[in-house]
């Protein structure tokens, strides 16, 4: 049988590097992509690691022509890459909100309008567009990070309907908190882009020491890439797919209860703000 082909984008990091490192272990031929290509996992001779940028135009080009000119084939393309450009919605530059969409939402888009011919010629294709519950629930400081995942959401849902005919399906993998870096980074993130006096300052203290504790608590990136697993492979796939009880809780609350996802959202905020004092 001809072995099983997926890409991956942003494998050097959390979950992805775990989904490679699965899929290669399940037998898969994955073929890896990230910035810090160094990073990315080493199985056997199953994990190919190439250079890639999704904010570039040219970078996405070459990653799927080197796959397509070896392998022949794409089964799987799971959009990964992302991060978190966190802080006050007033102050973060235009040119970071942009980055934001170029790496979490236009990536996503372009890889896979890349990949599509090929999965329309052979009649079978799995999307899977690694999304968050943030596209359904939402915190302050992550504004343009939300706006991204529910971009990405609305989008996999639109495309599911019209590459279904050809035997193709977009899905998407919501996680909630995952112990990674994403976490350190959205902190991280959140801080440089504040003004020397913003009025956030306070706003930025008491969401940071919430969104520490939370990512502490979370699923390993190890559990999530059997969540990646499930969603490339399913052979009835959902549209959705969360990982946890929690999760799927809180994602029901915020679609069918927004006034209490607010409220709710309201008191932890003020509970957190008192215990950063």
């Amino acid at each position: 049988m001809t072995q099983k082909i997926v890409a991956i984008t942003g494998a050097s990091n959390g979950m992805g590097f775990e989904a490679a490192e699965l899929f290669a272990k399940r037998g898969w031929k994955v073929y890896a992509g990230a910035r810090r290509v160094e990073k990315i996992p080493q199985y056997e001779n199953n994990i190919k690691a190439l250079k890639l940028d999704v904010t570039s135009s040219e970078s996405n080009q070459a990653f799927v022509k080197k796959i397509l000119d070896e392998a022949g084939h794409i089964d799987v393309l799971i959009n990964n890459a992302g991060y978190g450009e966190y802080g006050p919605a007033e102050e973060i530059p235009m040119d970071k909100i942009r980055n934001q969409f170029e790496t979490n939402f236009f990536g996503a888009v372009e890889l896979t309008q890349l990949v599509l011919p090929t999965m329309r010629a052979q009649n079978y294709g799995r999307i899977v567009n690694i999304s968050s519950i943030g596209g359904d629930v939402y915190m302050p400081l992550g504004a343009y990070y939300h706006a991204t995942k529910a971009a990405l959401q609305q989008w996999s849902d639109v495309l599911d309907l019209e590459v279904a005919q050809f035997g193709i399906r977009s899905v998407c993998v919501q996680p909630g908190g995952t112990q990674s870096s994403w976490g350190n980074i959205a902190l991280e993130n959140s801080k440089k882009n504040m003004s020397s006096n913003s009025a956030y300052q306070p706003l930025v203290n008491s969401v940071a020491s919430g969104l520490d504790r939370f990512m502490k608590n979370s699923a390993k990136a190890s559990d999530l890439a059997e969540v990646f697993y499930k969603a490339a492979t399913e052979i009835k796939p959902s549209l959705r797919y969360l990982h946890s009880f929690g999760d799927k809780f809180m994602v029901n609350v915020a679609r069918k209860h927004p006034k209490i996802f607010r409220k709710a959202l309201l008191i932890t905020m003020r509970y957190f703000e008192k215990h950063n004092q």
